[in-house]
């Protein structure tokens, strides 16, 4: 199988990593976190320029087309500079709902706004008590007249707090875990009986807490049949964060070796310890080991094959979280106490890696997914 860049990807992967590394390093990352948006409008408005927001829609709704490796090159050049902007919720999450869910005239009224940079998405699904599974919906959606009315509450809603849009599930019909009768529903972030309470979360990210008081909204495609939608656009998501993983697991590698090279105890630089040459030769292993499985979940995110595509994409992220624990704890023990500081990135890695490996389901819970589907084939 050839894994070489065609041209197109190549040129998409130099103008990501060019961006960044002129406008992205580590004290700009931290002043866009202390901003009031907790992020950089600005920062967004080149996304929106590049046409980073556009990549993944269609050319029919005005984007380019671009699949699960463009995608790749994209969140791994994020990962590999800790970018905060609300990519990953308005377009991977929030526009992958609206191009597998929404009908053309509601695609034409959103996603112009999304691939200019003016509209934001964010997708409320999850509920205190449904940790991982995707199916535990107990917001519930009734009609009123030629909408609907919904009713609950959503938590850790990534980005919710600076989304003018969001794309919610309920049930319509069923119990509180069946696969059929859930729904999603577009709702306008300033809907009355809609409220909002934002908040960072530890690794410099945004999310919000969400309340739906009897809120109008219309519904997104199929009312009672979503779950098939949100299962792909799941799948979509953790091969996402699986390429944001190995950028971050990269870039922390990078970092502890200069720092190995430049470290000085007893007069010699520690990188001349063999035993520290091992560990640096170990976390090179486990990247390249996420790396390889996180391609594998970007050919497999699109698969139309429900179980090969989960099997795929969860072998992949037991890996990447596995990957992504020991070189981030490696990195921080190999640094000593400036590992652990604010005032140094490494740490900032370890961070965003251990909320990649609970967002979306952790390594048991993806452990179980491949058992379930007969483990991964040899």
């Amino acid at each position: 199988m050839d894994f070489d860049l065609n041209e197109e990807q190549r040129l998409l992967k130099e103008s990501v990593d060019r961006l960044l590394l002129d406008r992205y390093d580590f004290e700009a990352r931290k002043r866009h976190m202390s901003g009031p948006e907790g992020w950089s409008p600005e920062i967004w408005e080149s996304f929106a320029e590049l046409g980073l927001l556009a990549l993944p829609f269609s050319e029919e709704d005005g984007g380019f087309g671009g699949g699960g490796a463009e995608a790749m090159l994209v969140m791994e050049s994020f990962g590999r500079a800790l970018v905060v902007e609300p990519y990953f919720a308005t377009v991977i999450l929030g526009g992958g709902l609206m191009a597998r869910a929404a009908s053309a005239e509601q695609r034409a009224r959103v996603l112009p706004g999304v691939i200019e940079g003016r509209t934001r998405l964010a997708f409320a699904h999850s509920e205190r008590q449904s940790r991982y599974d995707l199916a535990d919906v107990r917001a519930t959606a009734v009609r009123d007249g030629e909408g609907w009315k919904l009713n609950g509450d959503k938590t850790l809603v990534l980005h919710g707090d600076c989304a003018q849009q969001l794309i919610v599930s309920a049930r319509v019909a069923g119990g509180p875990r069946d696969e059929g009768g859930v729904g999603l529903f577009l709702v306008a972030a300033d809907a009355p009986g809609l409220s909002r309470r934002g908040y960072a979360t530890q690794d410099g990210m945004r999310a919000a807490e969400v309340a739906l008081r009897d809120v109008r909204a219309e519904a997104l495609g199929d009312p009672e049949g979503a779950m098939p939608i949100i299962r792909q656009v799941a799948d979509e998501a953790v091969a996402a964060l699986c390429a944001e993983a190995v950028g971050a697991m990269e870039r922390a590698h990078e970092l502890t070796i200069e720092y190995l090279k430049t470290r000085q105890q007893f007069g010699v630089h520690i990188g001349a310890f063999q035993a520290l040459q091992h560990r640096g030769a170990e976390m090179f292993v486990a990247l390249e080991q996420a790396r390889s499985m996180a391609m594998l979940a970007a050919m497999m995110s699109r698969d139309p094959d429900p179980v090969e595509r989960s099997r795929a994409v969860s072998g992949a992220k037991v890996q990447v979280d596995r990957s992504g624990r020991f070189i981030g704890q490696s990195a921080i023990q190999l640094h000593g106490g400036v590992g652990m500081t604010m005032e140094y990135a490494v740490g900032h890695y370890f961070k965003r890696l251990s909320m990649i490996e609970k967002t979306f389901g952790d390594i048991d819970h993806h452990l179980r997914l491949v058992s379930e589907a007969g483990g991964m084939a040899l």
